[in-house]
C-alpha cells in the first residue's frame, strides 16, 4: 500500500514532551514504518519542520518525505491553503489511503481516507474550549468524520460520542487504543535532583496535564485543602504538585490556590521534561487526575505502567484506561475527591494493590498494537476501494 499520513502535528515545542495529537502521530508513524516495511509511507510536513527532527524517518527506504510548499504563507488564506492547496498536493502523490491523525481531512480531498478522532468534549462542553475553534467544530470536523471511509476512535467512549453526535454507522468506526512509551526508571540521584530543582518535599501528590478547566484542578485543590484541614497534624509536609503548561481559562485555578488555607503546600511547576515526569511519578505518593472528561487519558496510563497508584474519575475513557488499577472519585464532587485522597493517604495496602493492578492492566496498551490495528484499518479501506 502507498499510505499518506499528515505529520504536521509532530512539530512540537523543544525542551518538553510531545503533547496530545503530536505524541500520537509521532509514535504511531514510528511504529508503522518499522513494522510494515513492504508498504510505502508518504509523510507530509510543513516547510519549517527541522530536518534533524525527522532524519530517522527520512533515512528509511519505505518513507518519502513531502513538505507542503508555501506553508509559511498559509496565514494569509488559511482555509484555501488547508483545504484546496493541501488537497491538490495529496492528490499528486496517488495514495492508496490518506490518514489524518488530527480530526480534519481537507475538504477538496475525495480519495480513500481515514481520520482519527481523539476527543469530542468540545461538543458536549464548549465552554471548556477557546471560541476560535468554531469553524473546526461546526464544519470541518463533522464533514471529515462523515466523508472518511473509516474513523479511528482512540477509546470506546470516543466511539460512542461519534455515533451519538454524528450518526455514523458502527461498522465505519474502529476503536484503536493509543499506546504509550514506558518511561525508563531513573536513578535515586536523579529523583533527588528533580525534587530539589522544584523545591518538593518527600511526600507529595502529583498531577500532570494541561492547566485548564476540564482537568478539574479547582476541585482537586479544594479537596486537597479540605484534607489538609482535617489531617494537618499527620501530614504537615504533604504537597500537591501540579505539572503542566497553562491552557485555556487557567486564572480561576490560580485564584483557588491563592485563596486556599494550605496554598503554601500547592506548587505549580509548569511544563516538565519526560525524565522529570518519570522522576516525579516514581517519587509521588500517588497520581491524581480527577478530569471532567478525557478522550483517552494518557497520563493515567503512564502512571499506572510505572506502578504508581492512581486517583481518577469514573467518566469518559478513564475507566477503560485505568481498569481496576485506580481508585475512582466523582469529578463533580469535591468531597468525593477528598475521600479518595484520604483513602490513599491512610492505606499503604490500598496503594500497593492499585499499583499492582494498574501495572498489569497497562500491559494491554502498546504502540505496536496500535500500529497493527491502524494498519488493519488502512488495509480494509484499500480493499474496499478496489472492489
Amino acid at each position: 500500500m502507498r499510505i499518506g499520513i499528515d505529520c504536521r502535528t509532530m512539530l512540537n515545542p523543544e525542551g518538553g514532551e510531545l503533547a496530545g495529537v503530536g505524541h500520537y502521530t509521532t509514535h504511531l508513524v514510528g511504529s508503522l514504518v518499522k513494522a510494515y516495511k513492504k508498504d510505502e509511507y508518504v509523510l507530509f510536513f510543513d516547510h519549517n519542520m527541522p530536518q534533524a527532527q525527522i532524519a530517522h524517518l527520512a533515512e528509511r527506504e519505505n518513507v518519502r518525505i513531502v513538505r507542503f510548499p508555501f506553508s509559511q504563507h498559509k496565514k494569509y488564506l488559511p482555509f484555501g491553503y488547508s483545504h484546496v492547496f493541501v488537497a491538490s498536493v495529496l492528490k499528486q502523490q496517488h495514495l492508496d489511503v490518506f490518514h489524518s491523525p488530527a480530526y480534519v481531512i481537507p475538504m477538496q480531498y475525495n480519495r480513500p481516507s481515514v481520520v482519527t478522532v481523539h476527543d469530542l468534549a468540545i461538543y458536549q462542553h464548549p465552554s471548556w474550549f477557546p471560541p476560535k475553534q468554531t469553524l473546526s467544530r461546526s464544519l470541518l470536523v463533522p464533514r471529515s468524520i462523515k466523508k472518511a471511509d473509516k474513523v479511528i476512535a482512540v477509546s470506546n467512549a470516543t466511539k460512542k460520542s461519534i455515533r451519538q453526535l454524528f450518526k455514523v454507522p458502527e461498522e465505519r468506526i474502529a476503536t484503536v487504543y493509543e499506546g504509550f512509551t514506558k518511561g525508563e526508571r531513573v536513578t535515586k540521584a536523579t529523583k533527588e535532583a528533580v525534587k530539589k530543582k522544584f523545591g518538593l518535599s518527600d511526600d507529595f501528590i502529583l498531577f500532570v496535564g494541561t492547566v485548564e478547566p476540564r482537568k478539574n484542578l479547582v476541585s482537586l485543590v479544594k479537596a486537597f485543602d479540605h484534607f489538609m484541614n482535617e489531617n494537618f497534624q499527620r501530614h504537615k509536609g504533604l504537597q500537591l504538585i501540579i505539572a503542566g503548561g497553562r491552557g485555556w481559562k487557567y486564572n480561576q485555578i490560580f485564584r483557588t490556590i491563592a485563596r486556599a488555607k494550605w496554598s503554601a503546600n500547592v506548587r505549580v511547576i509548569g511544563y516538565i521534561t519526560h525524565e522529570e515526569k518519570i522522576a516525579l511519578l516514581e517519587s509521588c505518593v500517588f497520581f491524581a487526575f480527577p478530569s471532567l472528561w478525557e478522550g483517552f487519558g494518557l497520563p493515567v496510563l503512564e502512571a499506572a505502567s510505572l506502578g504508581v497508584p492512581v486517583l481518577t474519575s469514573k467518566v469518559s475513557a478513564l475507566p477503560e484506561v485505568a481498569g481496576d488499577g485506580a481508585l475512582y472519585a466523582r469529578p463533580d464532587s469535591v468531597r468525593s475527591i477528598q475521600d479518595g485522597i484520604t483513602t490513599l493517604m491512610r492505606s499503604t495496602a490500598k496503594r500497593k494493590v492499585l499499583a499492582t493492578k494498574g501495572k498489569e492492566h497497562s500491559k494491554q496498551f502498546s504502540w505496536v498494537r496500535c500500529a497493527k490495528e491502524t494498519h488493519d484499518v488502512y488495509a480494509s479501506v484499500v480493499n474496499a476501494s478496489q472492489k
